[in-house]
């Protein structure tokens, strides 16, 4: 395989949009599980029993791998996912730690503290992730990253209502658990961005997705989840969701990934929870308050700064695979 490196400014655009169409798609699933739950997207009197945050992860990565796999073995056979030793072992600890850890983590801090609470700590991501790249020597703490990041997080608190309506909950083993949602979201964007440099999102996605079900097998075996005894409503959400909140979004993310590198897409990122709040004003009626607003305005700010270039170009990365 051959690796052609070039200037990151080959195509930002495209990856703005696939990390956009990711977020929104996140924002949709956000959206659909609070209808759902409080049973106004179904018929009036019904609704889903609530689902345990341990077995929505679980199926949220078995599924999606269900569908994905079959369809990569009859387009393009098993051969095109083979990967060397040391990557395979990189895919599986990113399934683990990245993608499995921040889906259980985020989910468990709902539970302990409250959403508006899980989504701020998570979105601490940027600073993570910039602090990790400058120590590493691997990006430069410019004036424009650092006030980008912080317009970021600014935005998304502003943007979930947690200037002056008290909404915190300071619950430790919640916050705990949000806090450790951030660091797996930063070290799935990082490690992430690492491996598409040299492989499509397809194969990576692939092994991700294999190492975050069996963990699942592992920490939550089949018996468990039988002894749940959900019904044919629930196993349907649980499949629709796990589509529109996994296998779509992380198919795009993962693109957005081979043409930015990490701190802009985690930036980007933030476009998650202000989706989820216009979906939710547009589609339950949910109010939109001037705060909020301004948050949006602040979060589509630090997304254009980050990506104006900086003096003297922009690094060398990868160039995307196809």
């Amino acid at each position: 395989m051959v690796i052609t490196r070039m200037a990151t400014r080959s195509h930002p655009f495209r990856g703005y949009l696939y990390i956009a169409t990711a977020t929104l798609l996140w924002g949709i699933a956000a959206t659909l599980g609070r209808a759902a739950f409080t049973g106004r997207l179904l018929p009036a009197g019904h609704s889903l029993r609530p689902i345990d945050p341990l077995i929505l992860s679980q199926s949220r990565a078995g599924f999606s791998l269900l569908v994905l796999l079959p369809v990569l073995l009859l387009t393009r056979g098993a051969a095109s996912l083979k990967l060397p030793r040391p990557d395979l072992i990189r895919c599986c600890v990113l399934g683990v730690l990245g993608v499995a850890a921040s889906n259980y983590f985020y989910y468990f801090a709902i539970q302990k503290t409250n959403v508006a609470t899980a989504i701020i700590l998570q979105y601490t991501a940027p600073v993570w992730v910039l602090l990790y790249m400058v120590a590493r020597g691997l990006q430069k703490p410019s004036l424009k990253r650092v006030l980008s990041v912080g317009l970021a997080v600014v935005g998304c608190a502003l943007a979930i209502g947690v200037v002056g309506t008290g909404v915190l909950k300071m619950d430790p083993i919640g916050l705990t658990a949000a806090f450790l949602a951030a660091f797996s979201f930063s070290f799935y964007n990082i490690g992430g961005h690492d491996l598409l440099e040299r492989y499509d999102r397809w194969k990576v996605l692939t092994w991700v997705l294999s190492a975050a079900s069996v963990f699942w097998l592992f920490v939550n075996p089949p018996w468990k989840v039988v002894a749940a005894h959900y019904g044919a409503a629930e196993w349907l959400f649980m499949l629709g969701f796990a589509l529109i909140s996994v296998l779509a979004p992380f198919s795009f993310y993962f693109a957005g990934l081979q043409y930015l590198e990490p701190t802009r897409a985690i930036v980007a990122s933030c476009l998650e929870p202000i989706f989820s709040i216009a979906i939710a004003a547009v589609v339950l009626g949910e109010v939109l308050r001037p705060l909020q607003t301004l948050g949006i305005v602040v979060v589509l700010v630090a997304i254009v700064l980050i990506q104006m270039p900086a003096r003297g170009g922009d690094a060398v990365v990868v160039q995307p695979i196809e």
